[in-house]
C-alpha cells in the first residue's frame, strides 16, 4: 500500500483512557511513517456538530470505550455520518478489565460502512470508570510499550498490504450482542439509565464537570444539578478537583464492587493485523 499523507486519529474520551491509547498509536505511527499527525477529540457535544471526514490517503485511528461490551449508544448517529473516501483505519476500543464484548467488530463495522478499510484493530484496557480499583492506572507504562508495539507491527507490514480486506476481530457479527445488563445483590436487572450522581458539600461550583460532561448535561450556572442523560463515563466524578460528585445507587455501587473482585486479574491487551 501507499504510504499514507498523514495520521488522522480521532477519539471520544471522557476520563482520558481512549485518548491516551489513540494519541499514541498517532504519534508513533506518525513518528515511524514521518508525516504528520491529526488528532479530533469529539468527546463534548461542541466537538459533534461536525461529522468526521477523512480523505483516502489517510490512515485513521478511531477511538471509543466500552461502555456495556458496545460502542456507547449515544455516539452512533454521530458515527454513522463518518466519510472515509476509502481510507485505511484502524479502530481501537478501551475497556475497563472486563471485556470488550462485540465493541471492537461494531466500530470496525461503523468504520467499514463509512468508507474506511479497517487493516488493524486494538482493544486495549483502560481504567474502569466505575472504579479507582479496577484496573488503576491503565493504560500504564506496559500498555504503553504495547501501544507501541502494535504501531510497529502496522508500519513493519504496511508495504505487503495489497488488496486490504476489513481486518478480522473477535465478536459477534451484526446483530451484535445486546448490551450488557447488571444486576443486584438480589441478581435482578435494574434501570441503569435512571442512576445519576449527586453533589455534596464539597462542590465549590468551579464548572469542571459542566465543561467536560459528555452530553453537555450539567449546567455552568449550577453544577450541582444535571439537566439532561447521564450515560455513566464518570467524567465528572474522576475529575473534579474537589471530589464532590458520586454514585450512591446500591445497585450501581453492588455492580462496581462485583467488577473489582471478579476482573483483578489484570486483562491483556489484545490487537490484530493483517499479516
Amino acid at each position: 500500500m501507499k504510504i499514507p499523507n498523514r495520521i488522522a486519529g480521532a477519539y471520544f474520551s471522557p476520563t482520558g483512557t481512549t485518548r491516551s491509547v489513540v494519541s499514541c498509536l498517532a504519534n508513533e505511527l506518525g513518528r515511524l511513517f514521518n508525516i504528520p499527525v491529526v488528532l479530533t477529540d469529539f468527546t463534548v457535544p461542541a466537538g459533534r456538530i461536525a461529522p468526521l471526514q477523512f480523505e483516502g490517503d489517510d490512515l485513521v485511528i478511531l477511538g471509543t470505550p466500552v461502555y456495556a461490551g458496545r460502542v456507547p449508544n449515544v455516539l452512533l448517529k454521530y458515527l454513522a455520518q463518518l466519510s472515509g473516501k476509502k481510507a485505511a483505519g484502524i479502530p481501537i476500543v478501551l475497556f475497563g478489565n472486563r471485556a470488550y464484548d462485540d465493541a471492537l467488530i461494531e466500530l470496525r463495522d461503523i468504520l467499514e460502512r463509512g468508507g474506511v478499510t479497517p487493516i488493524a484493530a486494538g482493544a486495549f484496557v483502560g481504567e474502569h470508570s466505575f472504579s479507582r480499583i479496577l484496573a488503576a492506572g491503565r493504560p500504564d507504562k506496559k500498555d504503553i510499550e504495547d501501544v507501541k508495539r502494535f504501531a510497529f507491527e502496522v508500519f513493519n507490514g504496511w508495504a505487503s498490504i495489497q488488496e486490504p480486506a476489513p481486518i478480522q476481530v473477535p465478536g459477534t457479527p451484526y446483530p451484535y450482542r445486546g448490551y450488557f445488563s447488571p444486576r443486584n445483590s438480589q441478581g435482578n436487572s435494574f434501570d441503569f439509565k435512571k442512576i445519576v450522581p449527586f453533589t455534596d458539600g464539597n462542590c465549590t461550583g468551579c464548572g469542571t464537570c459542566a465543561r467536560i460532561c459528555p452530553m453537555g448535561s450539567i449546567p455552568m450556572e449550577n453544577p450541582k444539578t444535571l439537566a439532561g442523560i447521564c450515560i455513566k463515563c464518570c467524567a465528572c466524578v474522576k475529575l473534579c478537583p474537589t471530589g464532590a460528585k458520586h454514585f450512591g445507587h446500591d445497585g450501581y455501587q453492588f455492580h462496581a464492587t462485583e467488577l473489582e473482585e471478579k476482573y483483578a486479574t489484570r486483562h491483556p491487551n489484545e490487537w490484530f493485523t493483517l499479516l
